[in-house]
């Protein structure tokens, strides 16, 4: 069951905080909403969910109108950030929570039984039916929750910021655990709200950058981060250096240097923003030499992070570990391949 957004605008005492936003969650995608806090992405999640009412426009489940639909009548499985699992209840009664309260259809006793084993058992909690969620680690009443989702066998899953209550390695573990569950649930929409970058590259089909209220680009995750269409995009996926130039014929200009470049269909003489990815900077000497100080050096483990100031403008460069790293105030040339550079509009940061 697929799910549309139709020109869907939500306020609060004329407060707009989701601006007509048309948007299309194919059957069986895992659509992320990824953007800062107040971008409007968990309120358009809560209005599939029937949580709230937009002032205009519709939400659409496998083409029905749901706008006016009560949340109970609409099929839709929600995991939120804090779990909201019952602490008096074991993790069995948990889970079957939403089937008993659901009153259509009726689902017998015996029924309810087989569906919350298979959804402990696809959630790998099977062994903990009997505990409660205070025996339980973060990352198991997680699962928990996951399970209560999928135990009424829901059409669409909506995600709001289901990780990020969790560690690092809990949220890497957990992110590979819906990745699986994708994998076998195929027919099941998946609608997942996120701030970070990673679990939206990592688990969409597709990422819808919001903010502002605003839908500000859509792609795969390999769209938009090889090619961004505007500045707060490019920064939002991934994080990119972007430094203003004005456009040549096949080349730009930055800082009194010439840099090789695509330039079609941009006019010369225009003002531009070029946007190249800190992990494809490289340290020395190459095409497209950039001269500048070094400012800041991060070890990362496997990287390095170098901030570079470069007439003013601070250029960064992901390098593999180097073992003779250069220090504070160091003066170093970086460079870039010219297909790994692209050209933005320049200053379009904000709708």
């Amino acid at each position: 069951m697929g799910i549309r957004f139709d020109s869907v605008t939500v306020a609060y005492d004329r407060n707009i905080v989701l601006d007509s936003l048309d948007l299309t969650v194919e059957p069986g995608e895992v659509m992320a909403l990824l953007g800062p806090s107040g971008s409007g992405k968990t309120t358009a999640l809560r209005a599939v969910a029937g949580f709230v009412r937009p002032v205009s426009g519709r939400v659409l489940l496998g083409g029905r109108d749901v706008t006016d639909l009560p949340p109970y009548r609409r099929g839709i499985g929600m995991v939120v950030q804090q779990y909201a699992l019952f602490p008096h209840m074991r993790v069995d009664e948990n889970v079957a929570f939403g089937l008993k309260a659901r009153k259509h259809p009726r689902i017998s006793k015996s029924e309810t039984r087989q569906r919350v084993a298979e959804a402990l058992e696809m959630t790998g909690m099977a062994a903990y039916a009997r505990r409660h969620p205070r025996e339980l680690s973060g990352g198991q009443q997680q699962r928990v929750a996951i399970a209560r989702a999928l135990a009424i066998r829901p059409a669409v899953l909506l995600l709001d910021e289901p990780l990020s209550a969790l560690d690092t390695q809990l949220r890497s573990g957990m992110l590979a655990e819906l990745a699986r569950l994708h994998r076998e649930l195929p027919d099941v929409s998946m609608l997942y709200v996120t701030h970070d970058q990673v679990e939206a590259l990592t688990l969409a089909d597709r990422i819808a950058v919001m903010d502002k209220a605003k839908l500000r680009a859509c792609g795969t995750p390999r769209e938009l981060y090889r090619a961004p269409t505007d500045e707060f995009t490019a920064s939002f996926v991934g994080g990119a250096n972007l430094v203003p130039v004005t456009v040549g014929c096949g080349a730009v200009s930055f800082a009194g240097t010439e840099l090789k470049v695509g330039t079609e269909g941009v006019l010369a003489g225009a003002r531009a923003t070029l946007c190249v990815r800190p992990h494809l900077v490289g340290l020395g000497q190459g095409p497209n030499q950039l001269a500048g100080v070094v400012r800041e050096i991060q070890w990362r483990g496997a990287t390095h992070r170098l901030y570079v100031d470069v007439d003013g403008h601070t250029v960064m460069a992901d390098l593999r570990e180097l073992k003779d790293p250069p220090a504070y105030g160091d003066s170093v040339t970086l460079h870039f391949a010219s297909e790994d550079a692209v050209l933005l509009p320049a200053g379009v940061t904000h709708a």
